[in-house]
């Protein structure tokens, strides 16, 4: 379980904080050694108490996160909790616990009043982060959770300035030679001038340019460059006796910029309807979850009615077991109060042992249901991601070839030196 704790001001703030409504489910679990009993008017008679010191930063605030995967139930956090203010030496103090649940996930915080009220004093806590670090790693080995590495190791943490991934480099076609053979000698065998075989050229997705050092290329998709005579398996001789001289053909350089912008043009397109679908698809994973989470709601809502109810006839039932008149002093006298005194305690901790598991338990089944969507939400976030990148990539591929920046023609040159499907 991570703890992560700091020192504070700022009561009201911060517990409106902890009852934001972002969560899915908010709940104000306990409130000892307050007068009030709703959470931002307890914190503010922590407020008002610490105006009598020279504290400004008069709360201790505490979050409980366990492992993800992990359902932990209360009783666990209270340990937690109540480890953690004997520690840090706050026991007794006023604290309030506060439940969170959000994307399927039970997380906790807990907050102390560090005005020692005796002293008028401001309670030391040195060396918090050592201290929070030792119980968290202890409560790892207790669960038998898997420990975070960087909790084993300080050099296996996540350095928080890591190095962002290079780009990937200009994607390949994938043709096999042959296959680029054959579009070739296709279009040449077809055409009987410049103009159709440039056109069959266009429909196989290649572009008629003025090479740098061979009379005619052309340029794929990726703007590649392939070399008529050789692809088509005819001399230079031949190609301009079928197609004319060469130059009045734009430049490698020039057909780059136009196939680069009008590829930018349209993986733009096809990137914001990426988008809007994929929008679509999370607004719609949203709507249900806000429809699951208003009917958990009523569940725990109709779950605390039962139970209060059922409290409250099993008070009556305990108290229905005392006599009253000559036959309660009878009782008194023989032993027996003492053992209904004794045995009412036993079954109203039972109870109180039982509603708890039931509230867990139900805790634990909605967080279930939860998990489905907000899975099918990570699901869609990772394609979004994945998704584009990848366009993104390519766009950017294209505007360093429009914008003709010598580093990616070297890098492309490097790229394809050893290539022998294309000609360059």
């Amino acid at each position: 379980m991570i703890l992560q704790g700091n020192q504070r001001g700022g009561a009201k703030d911060l517990a409106l904080h902890l009852l934001k409504e972002e969560n899915e489910h908010v709940e104000v679990h306990d409130l000892r050694g307050f007068m009030s009993d709703d959470l931002v008017s307890a914190l503010n008679e922590a407020h008002a108490i610490s105006q009598g010191t020279r504290a400004k930063q008069f709360l201790f605030s505490l979050s409980l996160n366990p492992p993800k995967q992990e359902k932990v139930d209360t009783q666990t956090f209270e340990n937690a909790i109540e480890r953690v203010e004997n520690k840090l030496g706050l026991s007794g103090q006023p604290r309030a616990i506060v439940f969170h649940e959000k994307n399927g996930r039970r997380h906790a915080h807990a907050v102390w009043s560090r005005i020692d009220t005796q002293a008028m004093k401001a309670i030391p806590l040195p060396f918090t982060k050592r201290k929070l670090m030792e119980i968290s790693r202890e409560l790892y080995i207790e669960h038998d959770w898997n420990i975070p590495p960087g909790m084993t190791h300080a050099e296996n943490r996540n350095p928080s300035n890591f190095t962002l991934a290079q780009w990937q480099q200009a994607k390949r076609n994938g043709e096999a030679p042959r296959a680029v053979k054959q579009a070739f000698q296709s279009c040449w065998a077809q055409s009987d001038s410049r103009a159709s075989f440039e056109n069959a050229l266009k429909e196989q997705g290649y572009r008629l340019a003025k090479g740098d050092r061979r009379g005619f290329v052309a340029l794929n998709h990726r703007c590649e460059p392939f070399a008529i005579p050789k692809w088509v398996g005819v001399k230079t001789k031949d190609v301009r006796a079928k197609l004319g001289s060469e130059d009045d053909l734009p430049s490698v350089a020039e057909v780059r910029k136009q196939i680069a912008d009008d590829m930018q043009a349209r993986l733009n397109l096809l990137q914001k309807q990426q988008a809007n679908a994929i929008e679509a698809r999370a607004q719609l994973i949203n709507d249900q979850l806000r429809q699951l989470v208003t009917k958990q709601r009523q569940e725990r809502q109709a779950q605390r009615n039962a139970q209060e109810k059922r409290w409250q006839q099993e008070t009556l039932q305990r108290q229905a077991r005392f006599l009253k008149g000559l036959r309660g002093i009878l009782d008194r006298v023989t032993g027996k109060h003492r053992q209904t005194v004794k045995r009412n305690k036993q079954e109203a901790e039972n109870a109180k042992q039982r509603d708890r598991q039931e509230k867990d338990g139900l805790i634990f089944k909605q967080a279930d249901q939860r998990q489905t969507l907000v899975k099918r939400m990570e699901r869609l976030h990772e394609y979004r991601q994945s998704r584009s990148e990848s366009l993104s990539n390519d766009i950017a591929q294209y505007r360093d070839i429009s914008q003709q920046k010598q580093d990616f023609f070297q890098l492309r040159k490097q790229t394809i030196r050893k290539d022998p499907t294309i000609e360059h």
